[in-house]
């Protein structure tokens, strides 16, 4: 029954809801009190927040230009540059953290939505103050090291001491690295308002190359000790790829230095022209069904066709088992380059005088080894002999004290990045790691399931292939779900290349008109995916096919007149929005092309 006042209801009553009692009184001033102090402190909350991200976004503007100067720094392993602007970016990247990491801001983090901006601001702030304060002071003490006269012995040689002293701290600084771009790579980007999703993203793309070039360095600091004879002597083939007639890996192998390794000094043992190793009856080792397929059995019998497979480790392994068969001797690892990366050497150590008397330089050692050799030499012989006498000049230069550590650095830098330098190891911790790098050039083998690959191989049996241009290019789709690599070959060889010597010319007249060239083709899938759209200028290419390391497979043959042309595409998915392809090293072409791939 309702209450009565002078016989009637009141207002307020009849808004009433019986079965919600409303406070009344003192209770109900002090909660009114209650709810006004909680919307204060709110605003007030809100308000600081806001002064906080304000803070925040002027100080990670602040480090993220400085910490692209020191990205530059790393890569380029700039001592002075990162000495440089580390402190400021110390500074800066202090500020963001700071500013995003008070008890209001984490509990501001929970409020759906805009807790997600503010995690994802925290979240750079903790992640680019971890990579300068923890990491980049000891990149910048170990690029001391490499660019002074610390890590160089007045020799020439390597203080493997110095350098393994200093691994430690590069371990930490890459894990370092490593943690920080897992934090930013974890924020989801897509929750994030247009103005902050691109500097997350744009910091993610940074971090993760400051720590895929910090363990890349830490891998090269923790291995070079032991490799150059830190625990003990080692021994090493060095193989003298030779451009002019490629092989998957850059060049047939056209001589083998046996190199000794101790203590971090470097001793030029045997030199060896392949054209010494004849071609055996019976591959060195087994080979599989599908090695026999797309490469024959001249893969194991011929040892200058070892690196006709795209797979480094299985070419050293091959290499090894014959030099221990037929030369003798202990092998520790294999090494590979081709002339560009002697280009890259020569560069760093300037002009070298050759046993001949000729003076080697830089800007015409390719036309030298891989034009005028096979123009100028009377046998294939005496084209290998000069072969051989380059390399032992520049080794000679090279453990003599010739260049400076970092120019040395940056030449093997560049010439790995190319795939022209590629380093196996007979010891198993040792290789175990270099099959996860480029280095290690191990593509069936190590862990690259999503790369595909396009190979080439001379089918002319000479050495004309200075004169083609190989240009591998990727086109994504529409749709960004499927990609075509472009494999474009043109053949331009001098006007009067029929007047070449024969044994430049090609060893297969009457399968390969003379002064024409043939090329063998390999086209790998990735691991897993369909191979069933390879076409050249436009029709399906037949020829023979496999399955390698889970990978399809298909090798195919071009033939191109003096002038000639061709073009090939093949389909491959896209994975993870990127495409890559690994191609064999060319006198003009690097041995690895990639696209990002996204839609629209």
């Amino acid at each position: 029954m309702s209450a009565q006042v002078d016989g009637e209801t009141s207002a307020a009553e009849l808004d009433d809801d019986s079965s919600a009692p409303r406070p009344r009184g003192k209770a109900g001033r002090r909660f009114a009190l209650g709810f006004v102090l909680v919307l204060v402190v709110l605003v007030i909350a809100a308000g600081w927040v806001t002064f906080r991200a304000v803070q925040a976004t002027g100080a990670l503007m602040d480090a993220r230009d400085v910490v692209s100067t020191m990205e530059s720094g790393v890569d380029q392993r700039d001592a002075a540059a990162l000495t440089a602007a580390l402190p400021q970016a110390q500074e800066a990247t202090a500020r963001a953290r700071h500013a995003s990491s008070d008890p209001v801001w984490k509990l501001a983090e929970h409020v759906p939505w805009a807790g997600d901006q503010l995690h994802a601001v925290s979240a750079v702030s903790s992640a680019l103050d971890d990579l300068t304060q923890d990491a980049l002071p000891a990149v910048g003490d170990i690029a001391e090291l490499v660019q002074g006269s610390g890590l160089r012995r007045d020799d020439g040689s390597i203080d493997v001491e110095a350098l393994a002293a200093a691994a430690p701290a590069l371990t930490d600084a890459a894990a370092v690295a490593r943690s920080a771009h897992a934090r930013v790579a974890s924020i989801d980007t897509s929750d994030l308002v247009g103005p902050l999703a691109g500097p997350v993203g744009d910091a993610e793309t940074r971090l993760a190359s400051v720590a895929g070039l910090l363990t890349a360095a830490d891998s090269a600091a923790s291995l070079l000790p032991p490799m150059l004879g830190g625990d003990g002597p080692r021994t090493y083939l060095v193989l003298a790829l030779n451009s002019a007639e490629l092989r998957s890996a850059g060049g047939i192998v056209g001589s083998i230095l046996e190199v000794k390794a101790d203590d971090g000094r470097l001793a030029l043992g045997r030199q060896i022209s392949t054209a010494q190793l004849k071609g055996i009856a019976e591959p060195v080792v087994p080979l599989t069904p599908a090695e026999t397929t797309l490469h024959g059995d001249r893969l194991g019998r011929w040892i200058q066709n070892a690196v006709a497979t795209p797979d480094f480790p299985r070419s050293a392994q091959l290499i090894t088992a014959r030099w221990e068969r037929d030369v003798h001797g202990k092998v520790d690892g294999v090494v590979a380059t081709d002339p560009v990366a002697v280009q890259e050497v020569l560069r760093s150590l300037g002009p070298v005088k050759a046993a001949d008397g000729r003076t080697l330089q830089a800007d015409s050692i390719l036309k030298l080894l891989l034009r005028d050799a096979y123009r100028n030499a009377a046998s294939g012989a005496q084209a290998d002999a000069l072969f051989s006498s380059v390399a032992g000049s520049i080794f000679g230069a090279l453990t003599g004290g010739a260049g400076s550590t970092t120019g040395l650095v940056d030449a093997v830098q560049t010439a790995s990045d190319q795939g022209r330098f590629r380093l196996w190891s007979a010891h198993d911790d040792e290789q175990a790691a270099l099959v996860t790098t480029g280095l290690g050039s191990a593509f069936l083998t190590g862990d690259h399931p999503d790369a595909a690959g396009v190979f080439l191989n001379d089918a002319t049996e000479g050495k004309l292939d200075y004169y083609l241009d190989a240009d591998v290019s990727v086109q994504c789709s529409a749709d960004a779900s499927t990609a075509t690599v472009r494999v474009t070959l043109s053949y331009e060889p001098p006007k009067d290349v029929e007047k070449l010597p024969e044994f430049a010319r090609g060893a297969r007249p009457r399968a390969v008109p003379p002064g024409s060239l043939a090329t063998g083709l390999l086209f790998y899938a990735p691991v897993g995916a369909q191979l069933d759209a390879v076409r050249q200028d436009g029709d399906l290419v037949a020829g023979a096919t496999a399955t390698e390391a889970g990978r399809r497979a298909l090798a195919a043959t071009s033939v191109l007149a003096p002038g000639g042309s061709t073009v090939y595409e093949m389909t491959v998915p896209v994975r993870h929005g990127q495409v890559d392809v690994w191609t064999t090293p060319t006198v003009t072409g690097s041995g690895y092309v990639g696209a990002t791939c996204t839609k629209g």
